[in-house]
């Protein structure tokens, strides 16, 4: 069963929507959506993976021929991942990135799974 959130979508497309901005909707829906603990997972998770991901990747942007690169595979890495995490969003899953999902996960759901 779908859950409604608070914009009165379903709870996975609104998943989907916190990573399509990257990190600027992962802000946005945690401000939005206070009750729904799928959606505010999946915006913390967001937030706290792609704001040092792009913070990294314009860094790099700035070295001469190397960091253009790097920069360039960062970025089309970032965008598959991108797709992945909204995927298993709709999906219905709480995909955990290693580190960064378990920090999301305990921040919203206040126990370690």
């Amino acid at each position: 069963m779908r859950y409604k959130t608070v914009i009165g979508l379903n709870e996975n497309v609104v998943g989907v929507l916190t990573y399509i901005g990257f990190w600027i909707t992962g802000i946005l829906f945690m401000l939005i959506e206070r009750n729904n603990l799928f959606v505010r997972f999946h915006a913390l998770q967001s937030f706290l993976l792609f704001l040092p991901l792009s913070l990294l990747i314009f860094v790099l942007g700035w070295i001469p021929v190397a960091g253009w690169l790097i920069a360039e595979i960062m970025g089309f890495a970032s965008m598959l991942l991108l797709l992945v995490l909204a995927f298993k969003a709709y999906r219905g899953d709480k995909f955990k990135i290693p580190v960064i999902g378990n920090i999301a996960y305990r921040n919203t759901y206040g126990v370690q799974k």
